[in-house]
Parts: C-alpha cells; structure tokens; sequence
C-alpha cells in the first residue's frame, strides 16, 4: 500500500481552516482531508479512495509515515505504524475473518515479535520473519494441543516441546513440522520412550520405560529451547509432571544442558508404546539381568508396587530397534542401579545417525572461503535476477561471457563490505545459468537463501580420487564441487549442448547444474560448480553406490561402512525389478544420456544409485531367524532350520500406489526433482503416488522416489557382501538415482592409462575406454542391474 499523491498539485482544493488545512479531490475520485505542507499533504490527514478503504492518520511529504488508522471495505482494519506507505514497526491487524495479529511488522508483513489469535481460536505467541513464524515462539491450538520452541519458515523445526490434549508429551528436534532427530515421548499414562525420530517416525535405537518404572537417572535435555541467545531448559519434573515445563518456558531459564544418559539408552507419528516381545532375543551384562520367557508375560502385563518392590534397585527397560515407524526388534531387561560400584551410573543415548559433513564455522579453514563464496553468489544472483528473461543468445556462452567484480573487505561503491579477506569473483554464463534455474523451477530467492544463507555450509570429504572438496547448503538441497581448470573449461565447452539437451528431455538423468563460478584469493584460483543433491529426499538413503560398469579396482573396503559410505560395482548385491514401463522409460532415457554424452567425448561418468530399504513384517521374521539359527546351530532338530528359511521366503507386501493427486503431495521442487509423474499400469496408466503408510505421500518420477522390489543376486562373483545375505532375500525398496560426474574427457592423458592399464589387466574392466565402450557397457551393467 506504498502512496504517492502526486497529481494532488493539480487537483481543486477548498479551504477550511485557512492554507494548512484542506480538501482535495482526485481526478480518479479518491479524496484527501488534512494538512499541507505546500502542495504536498503532510501532517493529519484523511484519504478515501473510491473503492471504500480509508486511510486516516500522519503523513510525511506526500507519504503515508507515522501513525494511522487503515480501514478495507472487506471489514478488515490495521492500526500503527507505517513507513513510507507500508506497515513498518508496531501494529495490530485485524483481519475481516475474525484473525487478530498485534506486533511488530516490516514491509507489510509481520516481523519481530508478535501475538496472532486465528478466526479458528489457534493463538500464536512468539517470534516472525518475513510473515511466518521463525525463532522461538508457543502455538495454542483450540483442540488443546500446544508447541513451544523453535520455528523456522512457519513450521516446527528446531529443539522444541509439544504437550498433546490427551496427556502425551514429545521434547526433543523438529524438522518441518516433523519430530526428526533426538528426543523423548513421554506418554500420557507415565511411559516413556528415548530414542531417535526421522521424519516424524521411530527411526534407530531407543529405550522404552513402562508406566510405574522409575527412570535411572536424571534426564535433562541438550539445549532444550532457545529463545534469543537464552535457553529454557526441561528438567527432569518434566518425566514425571503431567504440568509439563511448556507453561514456565517463557518464565524459566538455565543453562544449557545435555541429554546425560550412560549405558542404557540407545532411535515418528505416534507408534504403539506398550511392551512387546520378540522370543530369544535377550542380554544379560554386570547391571542387567534377563529374564526367563515364562516370567515375561506376568512382567509384560503387570507394574504394581508389589512387583517394583521385588527389583528392587533394578529397572525394567526395553531396547527397541525401529526402521521407519516399524519395530524390528526388542529385548528387555532390568538394569541394577543400586550397586556402589554403579552410583554414578547414568544413562546415554545414542546418537542420531551422523548426516554427512562437517559445518564451516568461524575460525575453520574453509571459513573465509565459504563467506567469499556465499556473498558472490548472493551479489551475481541478485544481479541477474530482475534482468527480463530472454532465450540465451551464443554471446551467452564460453568463457568472455562473465560478470568480474572485486570485493575489497570494506567494501566498494558497486560491493558491500565484509569480515573477509578482499577477492576477486568471476560469474561465467551467468544468464545461461539464469535460465537454468528457471527451466528446473528453482526460484531465485530460496537459492539465495539455501547456499547464502545464515546457517552457512557444510564440508564432505571426497568419496572419489578427483581430490574435488564438496560443500552442502544447510538444508542440503545443492552441492559445491571444486573444480580443475580443465574440467571448468570442459564445462564450458559442453555447455550449449548441455543447455539443449537437458531442455529437450525434461527427465534427463543428468546431473543438474545452477552456477559456475571462480574466486582468486591472494593469487590463488579456486573454481566451483553448484549441483543438485540427489540425496535431498524424503526418505531416509540406507545404501548407496557409485555404478560404472567397470570392475578393476571397483570395490570398497569392508571396514566402517556406514549409510554415508559409497559403495562400488563389485560390492553391489542386489538386482531391483520395475514395473514394464518404467523400465522401459528408464533405458530409454539412458540410452538419450549417454549418446549426448558419449557425443561430447565423455567417460568416467556413473550411476549414482541410493536405496532405501523399507522395513515389511517379514523382516521381523527375518531378524528373529538370525538369532534362533545361532541358538538352533548345536541343536539336533535339522527341521527348524527348514523352518527358518522357508519363514525368510515369505514375500515382501509390496509398496502401494495410488492415483497422482499434486494437492496431496509437495509441489516444491526439489533440486533433484524432474519433469513428469510416472504413470502405472497398476492404475490404469495414470500418474501415480507412492503412498508410505505413517510416512507420507510421495511424487513417483524418474529416478525419485521410485519403489522397487529388490532380490539378492551378486553381479559379479568378488561382492563384497554376497557372505552376509541369505540368497533367498527380498525387499521393498525405494529407489534414488542419476548420472553424474560428467566432466572427463577421453583425451591424451586417458588415451595413455588405457594403454598401460591394458598391460596388466583385462582392457574392458577399466574404466577408462573410448566413448563409444564406457557407454556400451554402462547402458549393458545396468541392462543388469535392473533386469527385464
């Protein structure tokens, strides 16, 4: 609502309280009453616009500035301050469907802190940011529930408590709205569970408490809410109080603690807390005691004071293993406190599963870096971004095609200054980036804010033999390689083709690219390339691999494999079976991928593939089996053996897919995310979801979130794992993948470690080869690894 009144001059004027005072009326039927500076309206003043709202207030050289009084012919009203024509510093809007916000705005929307009553009774107390709630703030709603803690971009995300109506309690990290890393569940009836969530599902190792068992020790929780640079703690009342700490965390602050369990805790919608068992499985230590299997029914069922009185000084605990929501395995045992050499025994629990990288903070060596890095990218984006979009022209392209700037630390006319050293910036193809971006529907301003963001980087160590240093936005939705000059240049050169080929065929496989860019620093060159993270997914990545089709020297060491490890060809165990015409559309567009690349002089480009393994009842039976075949191994009954496998046998459920509804699944492109919705024949050829039940709704497409049933079958006879699996193993699986690293060419330098790899081993297992053959015998592993 930014006015001028320009025409004003203009316009008839009568005069009531002599020349500081008076009317005019528009041309356009808008009318002003109030005082004048000259010709300008300035001081109180009335202005009425034809349509019915009503400004009435303080005005400041023809500008709406100061106080005010603003009424909409809907019914809504604001009344505050405004700046310059918006609601700028303190003000209370009161919306015509009964919603009333009070506090403080910038540029018409609600910043700082601030107080809104929704038009359903919901009530949120707390801070925003550019009109959503971010920072920390409470959330009332009228059916009882209520959230306090950390928001960012207007959902939970952050150490937070939520206290549900029905008496349930969770306390630990948000994601999205979502529980999602550690926390604890403490349930309406006095249970408890520690452990870990993704996603908004049980996800790893926790320890549950029945109703009635006293915990260990005291559990306090690491940073529990942070409101501006002070911490709200939960002490340990918070297990125990059905008050909860959620009504005394504005009020109360103490120092930051951290979740102190040692020992016995070891990880989201709400899953069914009471005990179960699963036969065999038990632990028996110096503080934890088992129990026999015909005493656990009576333990399962009863936690009188009769029964707490017998333990004793030992608690009843079980451990609990889920995937996804579902509970894969369970023991139970007490655990002995009561010993002298146990007094200061605590509790701790395990770890979250590392996310990969190492956050750049000040005084890391990439540090500077990183703020060279981030603030020329914000500068060439924002710079780039309000020019009109236009078709690229071959002026656009190679490498006279660039914007250069330098950024001395104190800044320039045309830079802004900074903490760090001055550099030099050099933006090549910035308006073929430009429309990159566009054409992957990235929008200019979450990318500004994704890499250039507040929360800064974090560093990867390189997975392959480049040497290139990775970096991951926060929110990791984009990743920043290093690039040799050779490879710059490569990029260059493929470019327009790229450009071509990636806007002909919306479901290229093909790595995605944002930006191109080099810094100089004290003489040193250091030139990157920012990417989509295949990686940024819904789904949890259990294992991933790096496919080439070659096999010399493509295998992994056995040793400190984890879900962050990338595998090789020869470590691959599994084939994955598609639907027909997904297949089909897969090698189609392989087949397009790799003739463009191979028409670029190519190689060394791979697969990169992420599973995610998904957790069927059958994989109960599967966890148990390994156990009782352990017990069952000095047993002379060979029947049970039979009966094992044949238990293992039994077929996954098979991942449902339901009709493609965009209103029930994200509409936000991901960094990864390409064109069109894959279509089923399990649905009438329509485009389709996959639904995830307790998870979510997912958009199925090439290469994302595509389900799959995997079957144990070594491809080649050195893998890696092929000791680990019974051969008669099946999974639901959910399928990531794309082509990447896709700047090597075959030239001299290649030529050559073909020519001396070929005198040592078999010429086609290397991976360099000429074009023509990588992509041959790319397209033909994969012919394998996803079998007709």
């Amino acid at each position: 609502m930014n006015i001028s009144l320009e025409s004003i001059a203009g316009a008839s004027m009568s005069y009531e309280h002599g020349e500081s005072h008076a009317e005019k009326v528009l041309s356009n039927g808008d009318v002003y009453v109030g005082d004048f500076n000259g010709l300008l309206p300035h001081g109180m003043g009335r202005y009425t616009w034809l349509n019915g709202t009503i400004y009435d207030g303080q005005w400041e050289k023809n500008k709406i500035t100061g106080r005010g009084k603003i009424l909409w012919p809907s019914g809504a009203a604001y009344e505050g301050e405004i700046s310059g024509g918006f609601l700028h510093g303190s003000g209370s809007l009161f919306g015509f469907d009964g919603s009333v916000y009070k506090g403080s705005w910038m540029m018409n929307r609600q910043h700082g802190k601030g107080i809104k009553t929704y038009s359903n009774l919901d009530e949120y107390d707390g801070f925003w940011r550019e009109g959503l709630q971010e920072g920390f703030g409470t959330h009332k709603w009228s059916n009882g529930n209520t959230y306090s803690g950390n928001w960012k971009s207007g959902k939970m995300s952050g150490k937070g408590v939520m206290k549900w109506s029905n008496g349930d309690l969770f306390d630990g990290d948000w994601l999205d709205g979502l529980e999602n890393g550690s926390g604890y569940y403490k349930y309406a009836d006095g249970s408890l569970y520690v452990g870990i969530w993704s996603r908004g599902l049980k996800d790893g190792h926790g320890t549950f408490f029945p109703t009635g068992s006293r915990t260990p020790c005291q559990l306090t929780y690491s940073k529990s809410i942070v409101c501006g640079n002070k911490v709200q703690s939960l002490g340990p009342a918070s297990f125990f109080s059905n008050e909860g700490p959620v009504s005394k965390m504005l009020s109360k602050r103490s120092t930051v603690n951290r979740w102190s369990m040692n020992g016995c805790l070891r990880s989201t919608k709400r899953i069914s807390h009471r005990p179960s068992s699963l036969d065999g499985i038990w632990n028996v230590n110096d503080a934890c005691v088992s129990s026999s299997s015909e005493n656990t029914s009576r333990t399962l069922c009863s936690t009188d004071e009769s029964q707490l009185e017998l333990l004793d000084d030992r608690i009843l605990v079980y451990d609990r293993e889920y995937m996804q929501g579902v509970l894969i395995t369970e023991r139970m045992r007490y655990c002995d406190f009561g010993r002298p050499q146990r007094a200061k025994w605590h509790c701790k629990m395990s770890k979250q599963p590392k996310r990969p990288g190492e956050t750049i903070y000040g005084g890391h060596r990439s540090y500077y870096l990183m703020l060279n890095l981030q603030l020329g990218i914000r500068y060439t984006v924002g710079k780039i971004t309000p020019v009109p979009m236009r078709e690229v022209r071959s002026s656009d392209f190679g490498r006279r095609a660039r914007i250069q700037m330098y950024f001395p630390s104190r800044g320039s006319q045309f830079t802004p200054p900074h903490n760090s050293v001055g550099f030099f910036w050099k933006d090549y193809c910035p308006m073929v980036f430009r429309n990159l971006r566009e054409m992957f529907k990235i929008d200019a301003a979450d990318y500004m804010m994704s890499v250039c963001g507040g929360d800064g980087l974090k560093e990867l160590s390189s997975p392959g033999k480049s040497g290139s240093i990775f970096y991951l936005s926060q929110d990791e939705r984009f990743l920043i390689k290093t690039l040799r000059k050779y490879e710059l240049k490569i990029l260059l050169k493929m470019l327009p083709n790229y450009y071509g080929h990636v806007g002909a065929y919306e479901n290229t496989l093909i790595t995605k690219f944002f930006g191109l860019h080099r810094l100089t620093i004290k003489g040193r060159k250091v030139r990157f390339v920012v990417m989509g993270n295949m990686f940024r997914t819904e789904l949890r990545i259990h294992r991933r691999y790096d496919l080439k089709g070659s096999s010399h020297g493509r295998s992994t060491s056995k040793h400190n494999i984890n879900e962050n490890t990338t595998l090789k060809d020869l470590d691959l165990s599994y084939v994955f079976n598609l639907e027909k015409s997904w297949r089909e559309s897969l090698f189609r567009q392989i087949s397009l991928d790799c003739k463009f690349l191979e028409s670029q002089s190519i190689i060394d480009y791979s697969m990169l593939l992420g599973l995610h393994f998904r957790a069927p009842e059958h994989l109960k039976a599967y966890s148990k089996s390994q156990n009782l075949l352990k017990h069952s191994a000095n047993s002379a009954d060979d029947n049970a053996d039979i009966q094992l496998r044949d238990e293992v046998k039994t077929p996954p459920k098979g991942l449902r897919l339901v009709a493609h509804e965009p209103s029930s699944v994200s509409s936000l492109p991901g960094s990864h995310i390409r064109g069109s919705t894959l279509r089923a024949s399990a649905a009438d050829n329509k485009e389709v979801d996959l639904l995830l039940p307790g998870t979510g709704r997912l958009r199925v497409q090439l290469g994302v979130n595509m389900p799959a049933e995997a079957n144990w079958k070594p491809l080649h006879n050195k893998g890696l794992h092929s000791a680990e699996f019974n051969p008669v193993e099946v999974y639901d699986v959910v399928l990531y993948f794309g082509i990447i690293d896709i700047l090597q060419e075959y030239n001299m330098t290649k030529k050559f470690e073909h020519c001396c790899k070929s005198l040592k081993c078999d010429p086609l297992s290397i991976s360099a080869v000429a074009p023509k053959m990588y992509s041959k015998r790319f397209v033909e592993f994969l012919e394998k690894v996803f079998p007709d």
